[in-house]
């Protein structure tokens, strides 16, 4: 099936006389007639539902529709994107570890990564996302797992050269995860070029209409983990889950089931059910908003791009943006609804321009049907000092504009009127 069949009929099949529409299972936990049974279950020997903790059916569906839309061959869903961005390195990575990541990478995932996650002994080393093949590998310690990216960054609008970041990865016999919350998997798909894991906040164009926080892991089933050498926790005795070793018992999906069956159960950041049935809803509808944000985005990074009131636009659908050739490599379809640009004037002027519009709204989100706007060094990226805001791409007088699916002339004029009060 193409892609924008798959945002339909993927990851649930109804058979005859059954729900046309994917059924919320809202419930805890799962009856059995047998002792043996249930055993079997808590054993990994059999497959089944026992709790909602590890699995449930609505999820599982919602799950597997991602995974399919990404090419993987299975995936996790979790309450948050957050979540899922620290699942994926946790799930390999353990105090006195070490891993990689791109320095552009969205506020909140620069802090759990730099701070939070340093507390429980993890270790970090950020690097330039443009960095050279030579100067990525320089990074990589005797103790590093994984290496980290985004395809598109947050707010900084970077386009990560996945087949270079896999390419080391690789080298170094370490899995590549890529955050793909703003391309979705409409416009890019990570493990085509190279990536093992793809994680995503579904809470942004997935859901696609600012109702439910969520996040997904999918598994590329491509990386060997026993041939790497470095994933004990993979290979060996989980003496934790009766001593099942994961690559021998589930193969390709080790590590989506290690996930599910350690790192969720002692964890629990799982979704509700009733949260994935209205993800899976704007799943549906993914490929023709995602066609629409670009559409607009587009109109609108010209619009500015020829203001006489705009300092800088960074967008990379026009041809003069300096990721622009690798935009046209990895998203040839676009890439997002998202723009960055600065307003003549300076941070004063880019709050006088933010408060005056009238259609878009100033909230923390981004990424859904309705165009809204953000200061990132006063918001989400406040933490940073600006030594790390330079690292990350985020300068005081940027401005994050989320380009909505309304009329784009309605939206270029509610710059225009703002712009004259900047």
């Amino acid at each position: 099936m193409k892609i924008e069949t798959k945002c339909i009929q993927s990851g649930y099949t109804p058979q005859n006389g059954e729900s046309r529409v994917l059924p919320i299972t809202q419930s805890t936990t799962f009856k059995y007639e047998s002792t043996e049974q249930m055993g079997r279950l808590f054993d990994l020997e059999e497959n089944g539902y026992f709790y909602t903790r590890l699995a449930n059916p609505t999820n599982d569906a919602v799950a597997a529709k991602i995974a399919d839309l990404e090419g993987g061959v299975a995936g996790m869903l979790t309450s948050s994107g957050q979540a899922a961005c620290f699942y994926s390195i946790f799930n390999i990575c353990q105090a006195g570890e070490h891993f990689i990541c791109s320095s552009t990478v969205y506020g909140g995932t620069f802090n759990l990564f730099g701070v939070t996650m340093k507390k429980l002994g993890i270790d970090v080393t950020f690097v330039d996302p443009d960095a050279s093949e030579e100067e990525l590998a320089a990074a990589f310690k005797e103790n590093t797992k994984a290496m980290f990216g985004e395809t598109i960054a947050n707010p900084a609008l970077v386009v990560l050269d996945i087949e270079k970041w896999a390419k080391v990865a690789h080298a170094h016999h370490v899995p590549l995860i890529i955050d793909n919350t703003f391309a979705t998997p409409i416009n890019c798909r990570p493990i085509e070029w190279g990536a093992d894991i793809v994680v995503h906040s579904t809470t942004k164009y997935m859901d696609g209409h600012a109702t439910v926080v969520g996040g997904a892991i999918i598994d590329s089933g491509n990386f060997d983990w026993e041939a790497a050498g470095k994933y004990p926790c993979l290979t060996t005795p989980d003496e934790s889950y009766h001593g099942v070793v994961y690559t021998k018992q589930f193969g390709n999906t080790a590590y989506i089931m290690k996930a599910t069956a350690q790192v969720m159960r002692d964890l629990g950041s799982i979704p509700s059910p009733h949260n994935s049935f209205l993800l899976n809803l704007g799943l549906e509808t993914l490929f023709l908003r995602m066609e629409r944000h670009c559409q607009n985005a587009q109109a609108v990074a010209e619009f500015l791009s020829g203001h006489d009131k705009i300092e800088w636009v960074k967008y990379c659908g026009l041809p003069g943006d300096k990721y622009y050739e690798l935009a046209q490599k990895y998203l040839p379809k676009g890439s997002c609804g998202v723009i960055s640009f600065g307003v003549k004037g300076g941070r004063a002027a880019a709050v006088r321009f933010m408060d005056s519009l009238k259609l878009a709204a100033i909230v923390t989100h981004v990424a859904d049907a309705r165009t809204s706007v953000l200061h990132p060094a006063s918001h989400t990226h406040r933490q940073m000092n600006d030594e790390e805001l330079a690292a990350a791409g985020v300068t005081p007088d940027l401005i994050r504009f989320s380009v909505g699916i309304e009329n784009v002339q309605d939206i270029i004029e509610d710059i225009d009127q703002a712009l004259q009060n900047a």
